[in-house]
């Protein structure tokens, strides 16, 4: 999708952080785009801050664990604008904390935000991008952590169903001109710990305790990436197609060492033909192919 201008984005969580990035790249792109998150004054500010750009922007509040409201935002944006090219699921929440600290609510309420949000975007919003016939793109959130889950147990795993659905979803739409990524971004300043202290009456107690305000606030002068910076990336993976859309080259060789470890596990033994020969289909994909690697991007900012 080289050329964006005048197509239709959706952005759950896009009134905060990464995702408000995402949506004042795209429509300083020229891009028609539409908003949603579940708390009023974060949509306040967000379309504050599009409107002191001199930019366009429309906003729904939506709980993305409501399937039946990520529906009906579908079908207000295709009425409104008569298509939808470009669904980000963004929204999504920052529970982290020990594996056997966490609550069965705990599981609950990552799984259904994290892993069933990008269902319900997906199930809404695809099919609409399917029907027009001229291509499109989706961009899943998931995290670096994802890719190195060293800290972040519960949140690790959620991100990471998020790279293996997309990478699926890429081969699945590649057919209809529908491009995929997924966006594994490193430390970004948001708000994405400080959400959990604004959990949802019905997941009940957590077994981690919220960040404190100290940590939260002490977090705002650390360096890290910018959500304006984060936005911008996510773009130029868009025209990239990249089905991964990575932003932070210090995790690099941590990832590296992590393939290693993976690979070297492998038992060091001869091939299986015959058994190679009925599973191939299991074994590998042109999408991983070398000829269809893009040289490595660099952020021009």
């Amino acid at each position: 999708m080289q050329d964006v201008e005048g197509k239709v984005a959706f952005i759950t969580g896009g009134s905060s952080g990464i995702g408000r990035g995402i949506a004042l790249a795209f429509a300083r792109a020229g891009m028609r785009v539409v908003i949603s998150g579940r708390k009023q004054e974060h949509i306040d500010e967000t379309t504050a801050e599009f409107a002191q750009a001199g930019l366009e922007v429309d906003a729904v509040t939506l709980d993305v664990t409501d399937r039946d409201a990520v529906e009906r935002a579908a079908d207000a944006t295709e009425r409104r604008y008569g298509r939808v090219d470009v669904l980000v699921n963004n929204a999504g929440i920052g529970l982290t904390g020990p594996v056997m600290g966490a609550t069965p609510a705990d599981w609950d309420w990552l799984i259904d935000v994290n892993i069933k949000g990008v269902g319900h975007g997906l199930s809404a919003f695809v099919p609409r991008i399917q029907a027009h016939g001229q291509g499109g793109h989706v961009v899943n959130t998931a995290s670096m952590a994802a890719l190195m889950p060293i800290v972040a147990g519960l949140y690790s795993m959620t991100k990471a169903a998020v790279v293996a659905l997309s990478e699926a979803l890429a081969i699945e739409l590649a057919p209809d001109g529908i491009g995929v990524s997924a966006y594994c971004p490193g430390p970004v300043h948001s708000n994405i710990a400080g959400a959990v202290a604004r959990r949802p009456e019905q997941y009940g107690d957590s077994g981690y305790t919220p960040p404190p305000a100290e940590f939260l606030e002490r977090a705002k002068s650390q360096p890290y990436m910018s959500y304006v910076e984060a936005g911008e990336r996510v773009l130029a993976g868009v025209r990239r197609n990249d089905l991964f859309i990575l932003t932070h080259p210090e995790f690099k060789a941590g990832v590296q060492d992590r393939f290693d470890t993976t690979l070297a596990a492998f038992p060091d033994e001869p091939i299986n033909e015959e058994r190679a020969a009925v599973i191939p289909f299991l074994t590998s994909h042109t999408i991983y192919a070398p000829e269809k690697r893009l040289p490595s991007p660099r952020y021009e900012g």
